[in-house]
């Protein structure tokens, strides 16, 4: 690769900074990544006053990072990974979604598929996701959901090993009616391995960044 590869990554949370970029680095060593933040996109999202002004801010994000350079943008956070299709269009870089991959692995695992989140905001997005993956394999499963409350304001606050057992708790609930369960946050990945289920829990930072890699590496053969 390259030493001029650049990647940037579209944050709405720093909690994934780190785990993100941890993975990107041991998939393409040799690329240069760079972060952008956007912490109130969440809670913006939920205020109808400033929802409208999301999809304009993550645009800015992407040309800023086209401007700086960037080869790839990847949306961290399912709430805005609906922007991606459009945005790529407009700035002429491929912008992914980092959820995409895990959504096409929960496909593939079965017909019911419990899906997981922290957030409101998060769930209708990735389940839509789902819908559009599931429909582009030829399936059509069904989709059960819960929101796990108290976990998003335990990690806000600090306090992972909360958050990771109320998550694990939800998990062990619906897994017993599920052929997949899906975590619909990338911050929601440690809580995966706390869960004792015999069916998989799918998380998105890792397909996400192998996806990326192979976007990177395709890229590259195409030069």
């Amino acid at each position: 690769m390259s030493e001029a590869t650049r990647i940037a990554f579209l944050h709405t949370g720093a909690v994934n900074i780190g785990p993100v970029s941890e993975r990107a680095r041991a998939a393409l060593p040799d690329a240069t990544f760079v972060n952008y933040l956007d912490d109130r996109i969440v809670a913006d999202l939920g205020d109808p006053g400033r929802a409208a002004s999301v999809p304009g801010r993550i645009a800015d994000l992407v040309h800023a990072a086209r401007a700086g350079g960037a080869d790839v943008v990847m949306l961290t956070c399912s709430s805005i990974s609906p922007l991606a299709e459009s945005l790529t269009a407009e700035a002429g870089i491929p912008v992914l979604r980092i959820d995409e991959a895990m959504a096409d692995d929960a496909v593939a695992a079965g017909d019911r598929l419990a899906v997981i989140a922290t957030l409101p905001t998060t769930l209708a997005p990735t389940v839509a996701l789902l819908r559009e993956r599931a429909a582009l394999a030829g399936r059509s499963p069904s989709i059960v959901t819960e929101i796990v409350e108290g976990a998003f304001a335990a990690v806000s606050s600090g306090d992972r090993a909360r958050h990771d057992e109320l998550v694990a708790a939800a998990v062990e609930r619906r897994a017993a009616d599920a052929d997949v369960v899906v975590l619909a946050q990338a911050s929601m990945a440690s809580a995966a391995d706390a869960a004792a289920v015999d069916v998989p829990v799918l998380t998105s930072i890792g397909p996400g960044i192998e996806r990326l890699r192979e976007v990177v590496r395709g890229a590259e053969v195409e030069r």
